[in-house]
């Protein structure tokens, strides 16, 4: 008997502490809302999908990490820090670093507190 384990998608559901906060972080960041269910939201942005949840008490949001791998880690850089993003969501962001595996790579939390690191294969 042969089984089909053929995949189609993966989405993650990332929590979110304050849920409008970070609904407007991910729409600044590019992302496109394609629909808000009240306490569940979905982002896409090309062929990125995620689903962002209204948990008010999130425990271990910080301890979630999102690995984005662009084509250009420089100008989403720009866009986090010169943009006013950092500023206005008061997140962090860290320099662009060239790894020693092969990426060229930044991380920027969002308000909740989630890690994503966003990177270019060099």
């Amino acid at each position: 008997m042969t089984h089909n384990l053929k995949t189609v998608d993966i989405k993650v559901f990332i929590p979110a502490v304050n849920y409008e906060l970070c609904k407007a972080f991910y729409i600044d960041l590019g992302f496109e809302l394609k629909n808000d269910m009240g306490d569940l939201a979905f982002f896409s942005l090309g062929h990125t999908n995620f689903l962002l949840q209204n948990l008010a008490e999130a425990k271990h949001t910080n301890e979630l990490m999102m690995h984005l791998q662009v084509e250009d880690a420089k100008a989403w850089h720009h866009a986090v820090t010169e943009g006013q993003i950092k500023d206005k969501y008061d997140v962090n962001v860290s320099p662009l670093i060239e790894q020693p595996w092969g990426m060229l790579d930044f991380t920027v939390t969002d308000p909740s507190g989630v890690l994503w690191r966003i990177a270019q294969n060099i």
